[in-house]
């Protein structure tokens, strides 16, 4: 038997961790490299990782229907291309913006002040914004795609397997950013080459191109790939019969629209536990470099900073293990899948509380906040794996997608609001030196912005619980 099937397993882990290191590249470059240049604040920031937070929310609801409807090699080129094409319209912001402002090169515009440095300011964050907008776009695409990927290529004994091999392209992505994003964007600024962070962006953008040129060549559906003999066909066609029997029944389920899935509480809870904390997710990945800058003074490229970020996502990888409880709670104790899932979500939801000590413990080591950010994180991948199998639980399989859409959508608010308001509470704490907790200026902001990560989790947990206090499943009529 040929294993041709692990070749595309490839493929898609590739384009995973292509997927988090073009997503990357701004929060890892904007403090060091790219706020010099165009006078941004924290609100600046904050503002245009706000916008690709509800961006990549709302394509969510319509990437997998786009899959669907282009098939799998083609919607897959579409979501690739049209990321890399937004990862490398972020280097033409510079020039676009001079352009428009109409000032010469780079050190003109580092030279600006008053009025001239607000107009830059506010210009080249509209330019970084529709970059931005189409990276949000096509980066929706991967995770449905991959999906479908993994089900026209493996059976279901293994998909979950399959799963896991590329979704670790996730992990490997953010492992990698910050040791190769800084250095490349410093090395190019040293040689001459614009200001380094433009390059950082095409390099890495490029890289999905490269990517989709293989996947045209290597990607055809099973029964027509030459590479897969009949004996893998057979392997991955053991599903059939089952699969047609399972379309059969699924026909002839009622399905439920998105206004019917809004009556039951249930729909509530699963998008209240992503509102919640979806957010603090997307804060520490968009926020924990500036913050390493902003109160150690480690800049990107250094080999601390590295260092530092490159563990944070090393003890993430710790969530590979947040499946398995709910299956102990069950194994051990007889409890539904529910109940088993949730009691498992509040073991979780207890680790983030550390937050709540990130910054005083901070005060003695760098390394302190950085630990428990990084428990904080597989905290949230652990959560975040049981609150979408708990749609499962409760919703037929007709309402899955529209459920989970719904709680993609709301975890993608939550996103927009955390990103928002953190860039405007660390300029006001700038600028006001503002004091809490005997912390002053940004480490004041940071700390306030830490406690309500920290109790996002339990407080989500409460008002789900609160919500749906027993398994009750969703029953059509």
């Amino acid at each position: 038997m040929t294993n041709y099937r692990w070749t595309i397993c490839a493929m898609l882990f590739f384009a995973t961790t292509v997927n988090y290191l073009d997503r990357q590249v701004l929060s890892l470059t904007w403090k060091d490299f790219i706020a010099p240049e165009f006078h941004w604040s924290d609100s600046n920031y904050g503002d245009i990782t706000a916008i690709f937070s509800i961006v990549y929310a709302i394509a969510n609801l319509f990437a997998g229907r786009f899959i669907d409807w282009m098939g799998t090699k083609k919607g897959y080129l579409w979501a690739i291309g049209i990321w890399s094409l937004g990862a490398c319209l972020h280097a033409i912001c510079g020039w676009a913006t001079e352009h428009v402002v109409g000032i010469h090169d780079a050190a003109e515009m580092i030279s600006a002040t008053g009025a001239v440095a607000s107009t830059i300011a506010i210009t080249s964050v509209y330019f970084f914004i529709a970059a931005r907008i189409v990276l949000a776009t096509g980066e929706a695409g991967n995770f449905p795609a991959a999906i479908k990927v993994t089900a026209e290529y493996f059976p279901k004994k293994d998909r979950a397997f399959a799963t896991s091999i590329f979704n670790a392209g996730a992990t490997v992505g953010a492992l990698a950013a910050p040791v190769s994003i800084p250095p490349l964007a410093r090395y190019f600024q040293n040689i001459g080459v614009g200001n380094g962070w433009e390059m950082a962006f095409v390099v890495i953008g490029a890289l999905g191109f490269i990517w989709m040129g293989l996947w045209m060549f290597m990607y055809k559906k099973p029964r027509q790939n030459s590479h897969v003999n009949a004996a893998e066909l057979a392997y991955i066609e053991q599903d059939k019969e089952t699969e047609q029997q399972t379309k059969t029944a699924e026909k002839e389920e009622k399905k439920l629209s998105f206004w019917q899935c809004l009556k039951y509480r249930q729909a509530w809870a699963f998008a209240v536990g992503k509102f919640m904390t979806d957010g603090v997710w997307w804060f520490f990945l968009f926020w924990t470099p500036a913050y390493i800058s902003d109160v150690y003074g480690f800049s990107s490229d250094s080999t601390t900073a590295q260092l530092l970020i490159f563990v944070l996502y090393a003890i993430t990888m710790l969530s590979i293990y947040g499946g398995k409880l709910p299956t102990i709670i069950i194994n051990k104790t007889g409890m539904n899948p529910y109940a088993a899932r949730m009691r498992a979500m509040f073991i979780f939801a207890l680790f983030p509380l550390l937050a709540l000590f990130a910054q005083p413990l901070g005060a003695y080591s760098y390394w302190f906040p950085v630990i428990i950010i990084g428990i904080a994180g597989a905290a949230h991948q652990s959560w975040s794996a049981n609150i979408y199998s708990v749609v499962g639980d409760m919703f037929p399989n007709s309402a899955v997608a529209t459920i989970t859409g719904l709680g993609g959508m709301a975890g993608g608010v939550g996103s927009f609001l955390i990103n928002k308001g953190s860039g405007n509470l660390f300029d006001y704490a700038a600028q006001t030196n503002m004091q809490f907790m005997g912390f002053e200026g940004k480490p004041a902001g940071y700390f306030i912005i830490f406690c309500i990560c920290a109790v996002a989790y339990l407080l989500g947990w409460c008002i789900m619980k609160a919500l749906v206090p027993k398994y009750k499943p969703i029953v059509v009529d």
